[in-house]
């Protein structure tokens, strides 16, 4: 279906050095613009951010820092790029969360007005999540073009989980996937192993996340102020933050982990199971 628009229509996508909107920098952009005729209009730019870009960024994008060192920085092309998307409405994929503020962002460093006031913004991640919604409900009229009744009933949520998992199965046993780091796997398939593995969005050292392990196998803070740093480095550094840790409202399990960290790291042993004094 061709698009109805009234006036151009521009969508675009940023690769970055990361993830922070304040902190990290634009590496590439590319702008599809439609005109109103039908007309396409594309614009593609490598930028040299001024920071490096992180080799595990790289892993993702595939730009690293020796592709951008001889390109331009954003302010440079500021100007030609407010141009080129000026009276444009504007879609991307998670361009409200991510894509858009962060372009947003460089264009106020370079003091250009890039206004988005009297703009259309179109999500089309947005738009595939309302349509398929991510709930056990839109996952069984998905997978299983059937409507679940009694749904939040505890039995019939539980069969329909069932039904949904076997129909994954179905649906993508020969399905590849590609992981950041180019690796191609099928991991849906009929075990549960690789089920495991494949439906963790972390490796999860305590049960809901908050503590997860880092490429090294260390244990590393998945949430708040130390977010990223591994627990060892910082009751090393803050000893008051596993007090205020075991004072506070999280799950048994969460503080019998850090307890079984703080006494390793002490050269003591805990068994988190038979951890009585949590």
């Amino acid at each position: 279906m061709n698009l109805n628009l009234t006036r151009p229509l521009a969508l675009f996508d940023l690769e970055t050095t990361g993830l922070s909107i304040t902190h990290d920098r634009i590496v590439e952009i590319s702008i599809l613009k439609i005109n109103p005729n039908g007309e396409e209009e594309h614009l593609h730019l490598l930028l040299n951010p001024e920071i490096p870009i992180p080799k595990s960024i790289t892993a993702i994008h595939g730009i690293n820092d020796e592709d951008v060192k001889d390109k331009p920085v954003f302010k440079d092309v500021a100007h030609d790029l407010n141009r080129f998307m000026e009276n444009c409405d504007l879609a991307g994929y998670n361009v409200i969360k991510f894509d858009l503020p962060m372009l947003v962002e460089a264009f106020i460093r370079c003091d250009v007005d890039f206004d988005i006031k009297k703009r259309h913004i179109v999500d089309v991640q947005n738009i595939f999540m309302k349509m398929e919604p991510r709930t056990l409900k839109g996952a069984y009229r998905f997978f299983c073009n059937k409507e679940l009744v009694d749904a939040h009933s505890a039995e019939a949520d539980t069969r329909a989980t069932y039904e949904i998992l076997k129909a994954q199965l179905d649906r993508y046993q020969d399905a590849d996937f590609e992981d950041r780091e180019g690796n191609i796997s099928q991991p849906v398939v009929n075990d549960m192993k690789k089920l495991h593995v494949f439906s963790s969005h972390h490796r999860n050292a305590d049960l809901n996340g908050q503590i997860i392990y880092n490429q090294d196998d260390k244990e590393v803070f998945n949430f708040g102020k130390h977010k990223g740093k591994t627990v060892e480095e910082v009751f090393a550094k803050e000893p008051s933050y596993y007090d205020w840790m075991m004072k506070g409202e999280f799950p048994l399990f969460t503080k019998k982990l850090i307890t079984a960290i703080r006494l390793r790291t002490s050269g003591k042993q805990v068994t988190l199971t038979n951890n009585k004094n949590s």
